[in-house]
Parts: structure tokens; C-alpha cells; sequence
């Protein structure tokens, strides 16, 4: 259901890309957008008080 509606989402985007940030200490979520085509291309701390989060990266649409 969630990769339905992910991918719905992410149709007909003009965008060629898309980037989302998953929280590092959740190695099954990052895992699960790497099924559907995403791939980690960093770390990022957007705040001194908030967790590390995988940069993930996709080319649109997905495949």
C-alpha cells in the first residue's frame, strides 16, 4: 500500500529527482526504499538536537 501510494504520489513530477531524509536508527525503513529504487547518498543532521538522517535519492519517475 505505501509503495502504491508513493508512487502515485511521485507521478507525472516534473522534477527529475527525489530526496528524502529516513531516520538512520531505522535500518528497515531505509531498506524499504531501497526496493523501490532509492539509494543513500549521505548523512545529514539538519539540527544539533535532531537524529541523523540517511540522505536517500531517487530518479523520477521510479522505476
Amino acid at each position: 500500500m505505501s509503495e502504491r501510494l508513493t508512487r502515485a504520489l511521485m507521478a507525472g513530477r516534473d522534477e527529475d529527482l527525489v530526496v528524502l531524509l529516513v531516520d538512520a536508527e531505522h535500518p528497515r525503513v531505509q531498506a524499504l526504499y531501497e526496493s523501490w529504487g532509492f539509494r543513500e547518498v549521505g548523512e545529514r543532521q539538519p539540527f544539533p538536537d535532531s537524529p541523523v538522517y540517511a540522505v536517500m535519492l531517487a530518479e523520477l519517475p521510479l522505476k
